[in-house]
């Protein structure tokens, strides 16, 4: 009975001494996430819908044969109306995009998702317009770039002398 009391207490002293740790890495979480927060640079604002995106070329950089072809678009609504994005196009069949279907409110973030067909192999460059009611521009063309490798060749076969 002495043994368990003993294992009891034992247990209890290292769980209180673990949340004391704990604690601290949470205060020192909440710090370093309010210096970030306070780096941010104000977007300029508009009248009307806007649309300011984080990058207009998204680089693949050199990627696999078959690898995975999805990337994002990140923009902000930086106006003080709605953004309704109309219609978003690739430039051939290789490159899809995809649109929100609802209205961006002003201040609010999206994303345009765009697909490309990685089993063509060789260096790329496409574009994806995008057309809204954004103030001032009405539609935005957007640039995916990269190179897909070719499959590793097998090695030939060793011959018999």
């Amino acid at each position: 009975m002495k043994k368990i009391i003993a294992l009891s207490i034992a247990l209890l002293a290292f769980t209180f001494s673990n949340a004391q740790e704990t604690s601290k890495v949470t205060k020192t979480t909440k710090k370093t996430t309010s210096k970030t927060t306070t780096i941010t640079p104000a977007l300029p604002k508009v009248e009307g819908a806007g649309m300011v995106f984080v990058t207009e070329t998204i680089d693949y950089g050199t990627i696999a044969h078959n690898a995975d072809g999805n990337r994002k678009f990140e923009f902000t609504n930086n106006g003080n109306k709605p953004l309704i994005i109309t219609n978003t196009q690739g430039s051939c069949g290789c490159t899809v995009p995809t649109t929100p279907k609802e209205p961006i409110a002003p201040g609010a973030k999206g994303v345009i998702g765009v697909k490309y067909a990685t089993d063509r192999v060789g260096a790329f460059t496409k574009t994806v317009t995008v057309t809204s009611n954004a103030e001032g521009i009405p539609s935005k063309v957007l640039t995916i770039k990269g190179t897909v490798l070719p499959d590793p060749t097998p090695a030939a076969p060793a011959t018999k002398s």
